[in-house]
């Protein structure tokens, strides 16, 4: 008879089949061998496991399809296996969507993240060992900020859309089992993620789509707020490096220090698929639409504790990951 082997950590990954969540998955499952990954994710229409096909049959790797808001589950989970670690990225995280139906956001973004904290709490209360509950957050969750100044992790809390402000919510009541149970946590707050697969709602991917389909790319306002930008592996390398080294009780802000404007930053991607594709002129195809409420003006990170603490730095500067992500679109069959 066959031992079943035992794995050095046993890791529940929320949320493990949408954009950051499958590349986080991908990278733990393939990169730490003495792991085990159980990826939890509810399927929704912004999830996709075509991307994890490559390590279905991996022997330190299981997909459970389930909702976080699904008590009964969460505790089936814990006693099939021993996780003693969550790394939770399961949300509703597209912000036009937290303005037309609130409710889904406030449901899936605050009370699922509750009921993962109460089973965790409950499963790790008598137990011995590390524990830790990580959770991924955005700097969303600070609000906007003006022509200068940067977000640091002492910065107010100023959400001004329902998403940010289910997000800052979740990070609240983190913060509060933190202190009323004594409870494991870390936070990191990311800046604006893109690259290969992420849902074509998100303005990068609609923005090469719109270019391939000849169609108008519609920009908010005139186009002039401000996002930091950070490839999606380099977010990866900061959370395996927060998961592994990143204190407890601790907040961590992950940033490439890539401001742009949005029109300035479409008109770049018209150029280099423009470029690529031997077009001209696709930045013709801009078109303004009456702004988002609640838009905020600008976003920008300040990293300086993850890379002085931790030795964490980005490897993508904003055009050479601007092109790996152009190049992945530009392969896929058109949508």
């Amino acid at each position: 008879m066959l031992k079943k082997k035992i794995f050095d950590k046993y890791i529940l990954i929320t949320g493990g089949a949408g954009f950051i969540g499958s590349h986080l998955v991908k990278h733990f499952v393939n990169k730490y061998k003495n792991y085990f990954i159980v990826n939890l994710d509810k399927l929704t229409y912004a999830s996709d496991l075509n991307y994890l096909s490559d390590i279905d049959e991996n022997e330190n790797y299981s997909f459970i399809e389930g909702d976080i808001c699904d008590l009964k589950l969460l505790n089936n989970i814990f006693i099939k296996f021993p996780i003693k670690y969550i790394i939770h990225l399961a949300a509703e995280s597209h912000v036009d969507n937290s303005i037309k139906n609130p409710l889904n956001f406030i449901h899936t973004n605050i009370l699922g993240t509750v009921n993962l904290l109460e089973v965790a709490r409950e499963k790790w209360a008598n137990c011995s060992g590390q524990h830790l509950f990580y959770n991924i957050s955005t700097d969303e969750v600070y609000g906007s900020l003006g022509k200068d100044g940067f977000f640091t992790e002492n910065s107010s809390y100023l959400p001004n859309s329902p998403y940010s402000a289910s997000k800052a919510s979740a990070d609240h009541f983190i913060r509060a089992y933190g202190k009323t149970y004594d409870f494991p946590y870390i936070i990191s707050n990311c800046s604006n993620n893109y690259g290969p697969h992420q849902h074509l709602e998100k303005l990068i991917p609609l923005t090469i789509n719109c270019i391939r389909a000849k169609k108008n790319i519609p920009i908010y306002g005139k186009g002039d707020s401000v996002r930091d930008w950070i490839y999606v592996l380099d977010h990866i390398d900061a959370v395996d490096t927060v998961f592994h080294l990143g204190k407890t009780s601790e907040t961590y802000n992950i940033g490439s220090n890539n401001e742009w404007t949005n029109l300035v930053l479409v008109n770049k991607i018209c150029d280099l698929v423009d470029e690529k594709l031997g077009t001209k002129n696709s930045s013709n195809l801009i078109s303004f639409v009456s702004d988002r409420p609640g838009h905020d003006k600008r976003y920008a990170i300040d990293s300086s504790k993850i890379i002085q603490e931790l030795n964490w730095k980005p490897k993508h500067s904003m055009i050479k990951g601007l092109n790996l992500t152009i190049d992945w679109y530009l392969s896929q069959p058109p949508s």
